[in-house]
């Protein structure tokens, strides 16, 4: 468990499930996780449960996710993750979604994303973070760049939600900045 003032990242558990059916059948969660991506979302509870037991036997050595776990109630309220972990280039690529709206604009994800950080810059001792989201996503872009992101890139129009085009917007963080943010 890595824990902080405001939640604690956990592993998967099996009473997950039920959790994530619920972020992912919201409209508004999948609206701002993923641009209203269809393969995120509506899903069953057969897909999600498939989906949670490959996560359950992930190699942390590649990937990994934690649930994001309110400390004041224990209720889980997000996830979040590391892939595409390449050691020799010492780089991954993580994700977040808090899927709680209760939760949204309280520091919940800003917080978890620094502790899933402060676990890849220090215990796995990675050079390079990469993280991307859509233009749209103004309150992502927000808490990226006040976590220490750097926008990289963009590619432009790369994203549709509904009838409407947006840039799909990438983000970097080397180690120094981390340890040197203070």
């Amino acid at each position: 468990m890595i824990e902080g003032k405001l939640v604690r990242l956990r592993a998967l558990r099996a009473d997950d499930v039920d959790a994530q059916v619920r972020w992912r059948n919201d409209p508004e969660v999948v609206h701002w996780a993923t641009g209203s991506d269809p393969l995120f979302g509506p899903v069953t509870r057969e897909a999600v449960a498939h989906f949670h037991e490959i996560r359950l036997r992930d190699d942390p050595r590649a990937q990994q996710t934690f649930t994001v776990e309110d400390l004041a109630d224990g209720r889980a309220i997000g996830m979040v993750d590391y892939r595409d972990l390449d050691s020799f280039a010492g780089r991954a690529t993580v994700g977040i979604t808090i899927g709680e709206r209760d939760r949204w604009g309280g520091g919940y994800g800003s917080e978890a994303l620094r502790l899933l950080l402060d676990h890849l810059f220090g215990a796995l001792r990675l050079h390079r973070v990469e993280l991307d989201t859509w233009s749209g996503n103004e309150r992502a872009l927000r808490a990226f760049r006040a976590v220490g992101f750097v926008e990289e890139g963009r590619r432009r129009e790369s994203v549709r939600v509904g009838d409407e085009w947006y840039d799909g917007v990438e983000f970097g963080l080397l180690r120094e900045e981390w340890t040197s943010r203070g």
